[in-house]
């Protein structure tokens, strides 16, 4: 069974590659912020973390079911979409993009637990048509250091690593350090929690072993 990841994380890739999987990647035609607040506009009310993850990881799957579409038969296979937000202070945060605001993002979280939330959509395309699909948002509790210098912060913001994530920090490169603890599924926090995923390719009716396609990690 072959995976399309409509994304271009790196960090979602390497995790499906430690899992067994190469998946194909697409990256999605998605104006994240308008699809956000256009669908605030129409519900009248701000969205929820969990309602923004759903929304943007079935946005972002549809868009590449979309593109698999227009190239004609074939393509068959299972599409899975992803996004991820940080709350803390029930404010949502995305990517930082700057140095600045990822610098007021850890001076604001250092010390203190926040819920990082993914979002999943898979579609299973079969004869370049889309046909059923599901979703689900998985939560992780994450609590940061509280003896985080500023010199230390500085030196982590200058590799850039923080700016294009959410939460401005990561679990499985340079700021996992900065982590002392994590409640819930620890890849949710990567931005795609595996078992999540296994559930829904099970509730699509088809196994997880059939996804692996390359040998374990060395």
């Amino acid at each position: 069974m072959r995976l399309y990841l409509a994304s271009t994380s790196p960090a979602r890739l390497a995790l499906l590659r430690s899992s067994g999987i190469e998946p194909i990647t697409i990256a999605p035609d998605v104006d994240e912020d308008a699809v956000a607040a256009e669908a605030a506009h129409r519900e009248g009310a701000p969205l929820t973390p969990h309602r923004v993850v759903e929304l943007l990881a079935r946005a972002k799957a549809e868009a590449v079911s979309a593109a698999l579409c227009r190239t004609g038969p074939g393509g068959d296979g299972l599409i899975l979409g992803g996004d991820s937000v940080f709350v803390i202070d029930e404010v949502i945060y995305g990517k930082p993009h700057t140095p600045e605001k990822a610098r007021q993002r850890w001076q604001l979280q250092r010390g203190r637990t926040g819920q990082l939330y993914s979002g999943h959509w898979l579609i299973e395309h079969s004869n370049g048509l889309p046909g059923r699909a599901v979703g689900a948002v998985a939560v992780a509790d994450v609590t940061f250091a509280d003896d985080i210098g500023d010199e230390e912060l500085d030196a982590y913001i200058a590799t850039g690593e923080p700016l294009f994530v959410a939460g401005a920090f990561t679990i499985d490169s340079l700021g996992a350090p900065f982590i002392t603890h994590i409640d819930g599924d620890p890849s949710t926090v990567v931005g795609l929690s595996l078992p999540t995923l296994r559930r829904l390719v099970s509730r699509l009716g088809h196994s997880w072993p059939s996804l692996w396609n390359r040998g374990p990690a060395s």
